[in-house]
């Protein structure tokens, strides 16, 4: 190993890239990059999906925290969630479709491939016929899918007609403009090629029931409830009206085509069973664009159309801009209890919307859509070329692009300030565990780097907000932001990650000022966990202490003990920095990673050493067994085996979560690294299965099925299992999987940590799950961002701007090329010839150092 320090004294920007582009490194076959991966049957990883991989594909098209509607693999439109909750089967009537002829003979296909055999009969009110959908229209025999996030491409065949279409969606993502990237924005452009030897007349038309109706049914409804189609320039809006009692019912889609030649037809026929459907596609058939202004008697429009006609000669080529874009401003959403503390202080009224403080109305909106359009392509384009620009594995480059959906889904919400506030993930309907969880969202590493002032709001809730003057962080945040109530546990991981992610957000953001007015809250925060966890200053949690896993670990263990050390020694680092007194909290430091390494560690991997005696909390036992009389067997249990759901002697995956964290977050080594490594080589040894027929799973199992391969969170190899164990202890979570491999990679150990992102990555192929939603307690599950953490794993990568120093550490083996996200900029940095080097595409980096180490 060599480590050697580049002095640079430059400002590289975004100007120096061309200069360097010449001399840049190619491809996939870059020396020095890992071995390929193995593919999966016929989709290679990072590749395109088509057959069976396309039966789950739905890609999240939206900004963050402003709603959402899915791209299928198929080129289907479905997921709309555009009413700032989830709707995961919400497939409203909205079809793309093309008429063509060529003089002699017409015809007319749906845009879309077949429709996976799953909906025909398993989705929802597919046993009634499925009605109300366009399952029936024809359509293109094949399809295949390929994206480079925040771009997909839909490329539809059939050799049975004169033309081949490809459908790219994607709506603005820019790291750095965080602005820029929460619009309610979605574009679909389409390209139609004339595969024939004639000249063809064709028409493109998008038709969409009025599903801004929360009424809409599949048999048109004469009643008029406030819905209505508007025109807009260019297309259509479905609109609904709120009234008094329901004012959240307001909400617009506008559908616009950038065509001149464009033509609307705003009402569809209003009449019984099929009709409004059946007399649109017959248009669409038939080659007609009936153009009809908005109804302005009779019952409301249940539907509208877009007509854009074209010619196209053999071989030529015609492209047509969709743009659609939603306004939903107001809403009944209010989540959290309320605080007895400060009530005039509190939050009043419901949940809004950034973009609705942004636009006065959805006309601002779509005006703003139009006009901006190039520019925001051109930005996010800039962005995605630069992300692939990558000599990375493929597994773990898919791995990291498939979640960033994860801030275009519902499970992120971002309130009229500007403030990120987010749900665990999405249950079919509804957000699925509220709050930004602290002991989750620790996990995640993509925010901080691509958009940095967001994670910071995220911060600022949590100290002062969430914090109460005792130090108590509530791990979940209520919304709107306000002050919350104190009635439960604080979280140990949470509350000790937070300190850590300060340190972070601070050497990212490179403002000690900043630091200067968080450090009274870190203190306050840092000494309510050693008082409530550590009162005899013992270096170790042993007092029970609440976890992500949604219990609490009685005496210390290894998992949370070492996010103790990691807040220790990152208060310290910040303290010393700000002229602060921290002997206490080195002292802990010192004292805590002696009991981890000698009294913690059984020689192969950390553990917990369940602890009930000498402790402030023991009476709560006693009050737990006199509680349980009503459940003689826990009683008994109780009794026997002391407190239920503790690992004890087990190989727990999140083990030493707390050194990882102290990597990703720059706090550095906070144990013994030969010890940590062979924790995590115990872990995968112990935990990584590559079948999972053999393992009994009586908790939730379809994370990770029979003949499928997975990480558990925790194994018994030693014995010492406990008769109810942490109460998710046989599951697989995608989130620590990555976790685990990026610590890995941390320590050398490539092939064992990629191991593991193939097995995540084979499971979500497209067959049985979508690629684009890793799923824990609900869809688009936060933790699974812990994957961006693969790109610090491998690379070593970490740029300091309080310091203005890039840290490389690669385990590539060779020279290789990556992305990287900084709050001033971005671009691709990476070794060349064997020295380091930073290639700034937008913004600016300042490097005044690099600190190379070379394996």
């Amino acid at each position: 190993m060599k480590r050697r320090t580049f002095v640079k004294s430059t400002t590289a920007t975004a100007a120096l890239a061309a200069a360097a582009a010449s001399a840049a490194v190619t491809g996939c076959g870059a020396p020095g990059k890992p071995p390929a991966s193995e593919a999966r049957g016929d989709h290679p990883f990072n590749g395109a999906y088509s057959g069976e991989f396309l039966n789950r594909v739905a890609f999240p098209l939206g900004g963050i925290g402003a709603g959402m509607i899915c791209l299928e693999g198929t080129g289907t439109l479905s997921h709309v969630s555009i009413r700032h909750q989830p709707a995961v089967f919400h497939e409203p009537l909205i079809f793309n479709a093309v008429y063509y002829s060529d003089g002699s003979s017409s015809g007319a296909r749906v845009l879309e491939g077949p429709v996976p055999a799953w909906k025909v009969f398993g989705s929802p009110n597919s046993g009634n016929g499925a009605p109300g959908t366009s399952y029936g229209l024809p359509r293109f025999s094949g399809a295949a899918f390929s994206t480079r996030f925040p771009f997909a491409t839909v490329a539809l065949t059939d050799k049975t007609i004169p033309l081949e279409v490809e459908i790219t969606g994607w709506s603005p993502f820019v790291p750095g403009k965080p602005d820029m990237s929460s619009l309610p924005l979605a574009a679909l452009e389409f390209a139609f090629s004339n595969v024939s030897r004639n000249k063809l007349s064709a028409i493109y038309s998008f038709n969409s029931v009025n599903f801004m109706d929360p009424e809409q049914h599949y048999h048109y409804r004469s009643q008029d409830t406030g819905q209505h189609v508007d025109a807009a320039d260019g297309g259509f809006v479905l609109a609904q009206d709120g009234s008094g009692d329901e004012p959240w019912k307001e909400g617009y889609f506008t559908a616009a085509a950038d065509d001149p030649g464009v033509k609307v037809n705003h009402r569809w026929f209003r009449g019984g069973w099929w009709d409004p459907l059946s007399i649109a596609w017959k248009d669409v058939e038939e080659g007609a664009m009936p153009v009809h202004p908005p109804v302005s008697e009779g019952g409301p429009s249940p539907g509208a159309s877009l007509f854009v006609p074209f010619d196209l000669g053999p071989g030529e080529r015609k492209s047509v801009r969709l743009m659609l874009s939603w306004y939903v401003p107001v809403t009944d959403i209010r989540v959290g209890g309320e605080t007895e503390c400060c009530p005039e202080k509190s939050a009043e009224g419901n949940y809004v919307p950034w973009y609705a403080s942004r636009f006065g109305d959805a006309g601002k909106l779509a005006a703003y859509w139009r006009d901006n359009y190039t520019a925001l392509r051109e930005s996010s384009k800039k962005f995605s070329d630069c992300f692939y620009d990558s000599t990375l594995p493929p597994e773990l480059t898919e791995a990291v692009a498939a979640n960033l959906t994860i801030l275009k889904s519902p499970t992120v919400l971002r309130q009229g300030d500007g403030k990120l506030w987010c749900w665990e993930g999405c249950t079919d309907n509804n957000g699925c565990c509220h709050g930004s969880c602290t002991h989750v969202w620790n996990y995640a590493q993509a925010i901080c780097h691509l958009f940095p002032s967001l994670e910071r709001s995220l911060r600022h809730t949590e100290f002062f907000y969430s914090q109460d003057e005792r130090g108590h962080q509530k791990f979940r945040s209520a919304l709107p932001i306000r002050y919350a109530d104190h009635g439960f546990h604080a979280a140990s991981d949470g509350q000790l990650g937070g300190i850590m992610k300060v340190y972070r957000d601070w050497r990212i953001g490179g403002r000690t000022n900043w630091l200067r007015s968080y450090w009274p809250q870190v203190k306050q925060s840092l000494d309510y966990c050693i008082a409530t966890w550590d009162p005899r200053h013992t270096g170790a949690l042993e007092e029970p202490h609440h976890n992500t896993y949604d219990i609490e670990f009685w005496g210390p263990d290894g998992m949370c003990g070492s996010f103790y050390l990691g807040a220790l020694k990152a208060a310290s680092l910040m303290g010393r920095a700000l002229g602060e007194d921290v002997t206490l909290y080195e002292s802990l430091y010192e004292k805590g990673r002696g009991r981890l390494e000698s009294e913690l560690y059984d020689g192969e991997y950390f553990f917990h050493k369940i602890q009930t005696e000498g402790l402030d909390a023991s009476g709560e036992l006693v009050d737990r067994i006199e509680n349980s009389k009503d459940m003689p067997e826990v009683l008994e249990l109780l009794k026997a085996e002391g407190p239920r759901y503790q690992y004890g002697k087990g190989c727990l995956s999140d083990g030493v979560l707390g050194a990882w964290m102290a990597e990703v977050c720059g706090v550095g080594e906070i144990l013994d690294p030969a010890k940590v490594t062979s924790h995590l080589l115990a872990v995968h040894k112990y935990n990584f299965r590559d079948d999972l027929s053999d393992h009994a799973n009586p908790q939730r199992p379809s994370y990770a099925v029979a003949g499928e391969a997975g990480l558990l969170l925790c194994s018994w190899p030693k014995g010492g299992k406990l008769s109810l164990p942490f109460v998710y202890s046989n599951e697989v979570w995608t989130g620590i999987e990555y976790q685990v491999a990026s610590h890995l990679m941390f320590a050398g150990h490539v092939d064992e940590g990629l191991e593991i992102v193939r097995a995540v990555r084979r499971r979500y192929d497209g067959q049985i799950r979508n690629p684009f939603n890793e799923y824990e307690c609900g869809h688009w599950y936060a933790r699974a961002m812990a994957s961006y953490g693969l790109i610090q794993g491998l690379t070593g990568q970490r740029y300091d701007a309080v310091d203005k120093v890039l840290y490389l550490r690669p385990r590539t083996g060779g020279d290789f090329r990556s992305f990287l996200a900084t709050a001033t900029g971005y671009g691709t940095v990476g070794v060349r010839g064997g020295e380091p080097f930073v290639e700034v595409v937008e913004g600016r980096i300042e490097v005044e150092r690099v600190e190379y180490e070379a394996v």
